[in-house]
């Protein structure tokens, strides 16, 4: 049970892809204006997350250390992440013609977005630091991935929301507004999961 809470918060608050790793920051800006989109693009990378860990985990540990060809793992990671994200931009494009039209070209870049292909690295790497003694296996690697993506998604939407409470203030100075003042909400919601890091896991 120690192990499960501390991937939970390990994932979602103390070890934050986007406010502590800072990893997948080109969706993070371009999608949070709106939180309907913020949330589409947040549940579609943690699908991405979960499904390629699922994947490539168990591919690493059983295919690739045994033959002795690990040192190509980002090539293929890359080749599944990129196959998952073709799936599911298909699927978003059948299902939801709006939420596919409001991500634009931040879909596709989940292909390249570092938090996945982020995701897929720690867990194969030395995570003694968070899961302690316990022994890393498909399971922990895949609920990793999962929280991983619920602490992104939970960060956009913070995003999202900020971003639309300043939009509808009123008029914004012309020095920080669109892009200036995004950068100054991330900042600030990043010094805020700074609390966070004191949780000894």
């Amino acid at each position: 049970m120690g192990t499960f809470i501390a991937i939970v918060l390990a994932a979602v608050l103390t070890q934050n892809f986007i406010t502590v790793k800072t990893y997948g920051i080109c969706p993070f800006l371009g999608v949070s204006k709106k939180t309907n989109s913020a949330i589409g693009m947040g549940i579609a990378v943690t699908l991405v997350m979960a499904i390629a860990t699922a994947v490539t985990y168990p591919l690493y540990e059983y295919v690739m250390v045994p033959l002795g060809i690990d040192f190509l793992e980002i090539i293929f990671f890359i080749f599944i992440i990129a196959a998952l994200v073709q799936m599911i931009e298909q699927i978003i494009k059948k299902l939801s013609p709006s939420l596919y039209k409001a991500m634009g070209i931040y879909l596709p870049l989940i292909t390249t977005n570092c938090a996945v292909l982020g995701v897929c690295e720690l867990v194969i790497g030395d995570m003694s630091s968070i899961i302690g003694e316990a022994a890393m296996n498909t399971g922990w690697a895949v609920l990793y991935a999962v929280f991983a993506g619920v602490g992104f998604t939970l960060v956009m939407v913070i995003m999202s929301g900020l971003r639309e409470k300043l939009n509808n203030y009123g008029e914004m100075p012309k020095a920080i507004k669109g892009f200036p003042i995004a950068m100054i909400t991330a900042s600030i919601i990043c010094m805020a999961f700074t609390v966070f890091s004191y949780i000894q896991l």
